[in-house]
């Protein structure tokens, strides 16, 4: 068997190949942050397509956490009843449901990307955002939402808030969480001292930048069964050399602490917490941070970004430079990029047919 194709066992929840779909944000849903059709077919077609792990977008734990008007949440439990069916599917095609749980910190109150992608004003029908610091986030510095420093109560509403997103996933049948904690968003935001000039318990020293996320982590793990799944996305790096930023080294000190706290993995992608930075992209651009966090934390992690082939995802579980291959926009490109993976990785025709859905077998055999 392929090394990707092999089952990945984490606490109690085993998943039937390396492959999981890596978080897209949607921007489908309606102000009420509930799914819709676009959500049930989206995500269920990814597992009607063999991955083995089918995660969520972005998931808001609270209405002010949406970087747009049209983010799914679960700050509800109503949300947590929309959800269910979704799981329900998911599983029902031997997938594991998995939720990202987010919250976009001052990159919150956008317009959707293919409206622009630019800040809504309060008086425009967006709201006030929060930050570790009240500096503006560029290039938007003159038209933004109202931004405000987070002070105690907003922390602790913050932790609280994924807390509860936490208890409500388990409700709405997800068998894994994944805490956003990359990409420029809110815990990212004050991991990086680019954004984070606190002087407070909250800012300053690694241990006080890192100290939101790992509250964080210690309240999911207080409602999130032991036998389930935590993993934890990052950005390995800011990518901006030229000054102090937050760096591939801070990323696996931080790995380490978060195992301790009950982490699985650590799915390790990169950068969006300012535009100055630089990315050398290509294939597989990001695998060697997450090689730099497997090496110095003794948890899993997983890879993302660049990957477009089933021979390259298997070469990155075989060579052991991670244990899970995320894959986004290949998924998008091709739905079934997983039975894809199985057909060219798996030599034995009976076998790959019994990779498909039984509904579909008749066209496994070429």
């Amino acid at each position: 068997m392929a090394d990707l194709l092999a089952p990945l066992s984490l606490r109690d929840v085993t998943s039937p190949n390396r492959i999981a779909v890596s978080p897209m944000c949607q921007y489908s849903c309606a102000p009420d942050g509930l799914p819709t059709e676009w959500h049930r077919v989206h995500l269920g077609s990814r597992a009607v397509g063999g991955a083995g792990i089918v995660m969520t977008e972005a998931t808001a734990v609270d209405p002010a956490g949406r970087i747009t008007p049209h983010d799914l949440g679960i700050w509800s439990d109503d949300h947590a009843t929309a959800l269910e069916p979704i799981t329900d599917f998911v599983r029902d095609q031997g997938a594991l449901p998995a939720i990202q749980l987010a919250h976009a910190g001052h990159k919150a109150s956008k317009k959707r990307p293919w409206e622009g992608n630019v800040p809504i004003r309060p008086d425009d029908g967006g709201w006030e955002v929060i930050s570790p610091s009240p500096e503006a986030y560029p290039p938007f510095d003159g038209d933004r939402p109202a931004i405000r420093k987070a002070d105690g109560d907003d922390i602790q509403d913050v932790i609280d808030a994924y807390r509860d997103a936490a208890r409500r996933s388990l409700t709405a049948g997800f068998e894994i969480v994944e805490i956003h904690a990359a990409h420029g968003y809110l815990l990212h935001e004050f991991l990086s001292p680019v954004t984070n000039r606190r002087t407070d318990d909250y800012g300053g020293g690694f241990e006080n930048r890192t100290r939101l996320l790992r509250d964080v982590v210690a309240a999911v793990r207080e409602v999130w069964p032991d036998g389930k799944p935590l993993f934890v996305r990052i950005s390995g790096t800011d990518w901006l050399d030229d000054r102090e930023s937050w760096t591939v080294d801070q990323s696996a000190r931080l790995a380490a602490d978060l195992a301790d706290l009950g982490v699985d993995l650590i799915d390790v992608s990169s950068g969006g917490i300012h535009p100055d930075q630089t990315v050398s992209g290509g294939p597989n651009f990001q695998v060697p941070l997450a090689e730099r966090v497997r090496e110095g934390a003794d948890v899993a992690v997983g890879a993302v970004g660049g990957v477009t082939e089933a021979e390259q995802a298997d070469a990155l579980v075989r060579n052991g430079r991670a244990d899970l291959v995320l894959v986004g926009r290949e998924f998008l490109r091709d739905p079934y990029f997983g039975l894809r993976a199985v057909g060219a990785l798996e030599r034995d025709p009976e076998a790959v047919a019994e990779q498909w859905p039984v509904q579909y077998r008749r066209a496994a055999r070429r």
